[in-house]
């Protein structure tokens, strides 16, 4: 009974799915019958609407392809009328431009390049489209005579605007102070920044169109002139000044420069015959001036030479900066170089005209015209790295002019050097030339005086007596060989010159006399090394030659007392007789008391009067001398007087007993002294 029930609930409960499944399949039946219908409709609209599209497009693109003609016609008219026009005005670029050429660039040269710009395209188009036309004639014919306008401008500005450059501001650029104030450097300012700009501008055109470079000659020419102008400018400034005391520098430099030491004087060793009981320097100080160390000055000639060279380098430079805006790259050496050869060819003409001077000069004997060599020579030297510097890229005989003078002047100074020294040594021995008073010889003073010059030029002279060694500059070599070289020239100097002493000793006919000229050289001598810088460069190849000259004057200070001798040897205690006190003289005894009086009497007073006038100038060697004979001779004598005063040798006492031991002293102090 139960199970029938079960039975019965699962077959309703299946029947009522079942209902329910064909309810669902009937909805969705109805569903898809209705999404057919939908889709049949969209079908029938697209197709509609696919229709009236073909139908669009078949009337749209004749009339787009029409329109897209139209518009191709009207860029063609339009090109056209454009192509018209732009060839219409090359016809009149002739007649738009012409006043303006034949009027000038001056004053307005942007416009007239442009002009120049509309006339080069016209004749490059009548020359590809129209060559037998008269108007490519005409066109070339203005651009031809605005060409030659623009060269004829290039040529009158620079010739307007090139003007030397005052000697007073060339002097500043060479001291280069940096404390001095100027609003601008003038020296840079050699042409004005809208002329500049002019120039490089018609440069350029010129180079691009117009196929030409004369101008660059030209610029070249112009400038070379104004360079040397300028250099003669500073050469004829240092002329009218030459009178003046001090290097010529500007007002600005000038008040700068009072605390500055000046350049020290080519001192020319002079002729010192007189230098009669005073200090010789002294009588240099006469002839030569004040001493080094206040206001020495470079001659005249030698201190042009010496600021035109370094007025060439910077004034170089200066104009290569310039040249390098207005001249083609590629052309710039080229330019440069020949601009530079009219002043640099000045220069080394010069140059050569000193030491054709000097040459001149040492075949006369006179060596101290070498002298003016050694300042000009270091200078150049110094100036060299600068001198190749701007030279750089110029042609080989250029650079090559600067290194010829160098060695024209060591070679000259080489033989300079090596005569003098050989005159020293053989200075002949002229009795009318010898010091009549022993003083210092000419020949002395002369060779101190040029050694004491190669003090400031120990690098140049050390380079001259390398290349008369080795025939190379002593740049190759290090200090201590040269300062070697030059102490072993000096040493021969000092050498020669104290065996010509030695020589020239020998003409005076009183030994006494030549021993006090050896004396005062040889004194003269020690005294120039030890004041100045000599001594220590003799002292590398000679150590101790302060004390070899000190035993020369010792020697012949021994040699001028034994002329005393005549003097003291008739009193000597040896050559007296003896005499027993209280015992009377006999005849003999008081003759030989008066004759030992008399010749010291007499001996004495013909020495006083002799060497009363030779000359010591040295008051330190003087009283030296003077004391070594009053301990001599008043020694001698005192003894002799005390022994013999109060002994009654003769009734004429006055006769023979004439002098006191105070009064020989008084006689001996004025010895070598004219005034006395």
């Amino acid at each position: 009974m139960i199970l029938t029930e079960d039975a019965s609930d699962r077959k309703r409960h299946i029947e009522e799915k079942l209902q329910q499944e064909q309810e669902t399949l009937s909805f969705i039946r109805e569903s898809l019958e209705k999404s057919d219908q939908l889709t049949k409709n969209m079908v029938s609209i697209l197709s509609s609407f696919e229709s009236r599209l073909m139908q669009l497009e078949n009337s749209i693109i004749p009339v787009h392809k029409q329109t897209e003609n139209l518009q191709r016609l009207q860029d063609n008219v339009e090109k056209t009328l454009s192509c018209l026009d732009h060839v219409i005005s090359y016809y009149h670029v002739a007649k738009d431009t012409e006043k303006i050429i034949k009027e000038g660039p001056a004053g307005r040269l942007e416009e007239y390049l442009n002009c120049m710009a509309k006339i080069q395209k016209a004749v490059e188009y009548f020359q590809d489209n129209n060559p037998d036309s008269p108007e490519l004639n005409r066109v070339k014919f203005l651009f031809e005579k605005g060409k030659e306008s623009l060269e004829s401008e290039f040529r009158n500005l620079l010739t307007r605007h090139c003007k030397a450059v005052p000697p007073v501001i060339i002097l500043d650029l060479i001291a280069g102070d940096d404390e001095i104030e100027t609003a601008e450097d003038p020296a840079l300012n050699l042409l004005p920044e809208n002329i500049l700009q002019d120039l490089t501008c018609i440069s350029m055109w010129l180079v691009e169109y117009g196929r030409n470079l004369d101008f660059m000659n030209v610029y070249y020419q112009i400038r070379s002139n104004q360079l040397d102008r300028t250099i003669k400018g500073l050469k004829e400034h240092f002329r009218k000044n030459s009178s003046s005391s001090g290097v010529l520098y500007s007002p600005a430099i000038q008040n700068k420069r009072k605390d500055t030491p000046s350049k020290k004087a080519i001192k020319r060793p002079g002729h010192d015959h007189e230098l009669r009981g005073k200090h010789l320097s002294d009588t240099l100080n006469e002839k030569h001036g004040p001493a080094v160390g206040k206001e020495d000055i470079l001659d005249s000639e030698i201190d042009s030479y010496i600021h035109c060279v370094s007025a060439f380098v910077k004034l170089a430079q200066i104009e290569y900066q310039l040249l390098t805006g207005i001249i083609p790259e590629h052309h710039q050496k080229k330019t440069f170089d020949s601009l530079i050869q009219e002043a640099l060819d000045g220069l080394m003409v010069e140059g050569e005209s000193i030491v054709s001077t000097a040459r001149r000069a040492i075949m006369r004997h006179d060596y101290s015209a070498v002298l003016t060599i050694f300042p000009i020579l270091k200078h150049l030297k110094q100036m060299k790295q600068e001198f190749d510097q701007v030279l750089q890229g110029t042609a080989a005989s250029t650079k090559n002019k600067l290194p010829v003078l160098i060695t024209s002047m060591e070679t000259t100074g080489a033989k300079a050097l090596e005569e003098f020294a050989d005159s020293i040594k053989n200075d002949p021995d002229k009795e009318y030339n010898m010091p009549k008073d022993g003083t210092v010889h000419e020949l002395t003073s002369n060779a101190i005086l040029f050694l004491q010059q190669l003090l400031d030029f120990q690098e140049t002279a050390s380079a001259m007596l390398a290349s008369q060694e080795t025939g190379s500059s002593t740049s190759t070599y290090n200090f201590e060989f040269s300062r070697r070289l030059l102490s072993n020239y000096i040493c021969k100097i000092l050498g020669n010159l104290q065996l010509n002493l030695h020589s020239k000793a020998k003409v005076y006919e009183d030994t006494a006399l030549g021993a006090v000229f050896l004396l005062n050289n040889f004194n003269y001598i020690l005294k120039s090394l030890e004041k100045s810088e000599l001594i220590q460069l003799v002292a590398v190849t000679q150590k101790n030659a302060d004390k070899t000259y000190k035993g020369h004057i010792d020697e012949q200070l021994h040699i001028y007392q034994r002329s005393w001798g005549k003097v003291t040897s008739p009193i000597n205690e040896s050559n007296m007789p003896a005499i027993q006190p209280g015992t009377k003289l006999k005849d003999k005894e008081r003759q030989a008391i008066k004759d030992r009086f008399k010749a010291f009497n007499d001996g004495l007073e013909e020495l006083c009067k002799i060497q009363k006038s030779w000359a010591i100038p040295d008051k330190e060697q003087r009283d030296k001398i003077r004391r070594a004979q009053k301990e001599n001779v008043t020694g001698v004598y005192s003894n002799f007087w005390q022994k013999y005063a109060n002994v009654p040798f003769t009734k004429n006492t006055e006769k023979y007993i004439k002098y006191r031991v105070e009064q020989v002293e008084d006689m001996i102090e004025k010895l070598f002294d004219t005034s006395a």
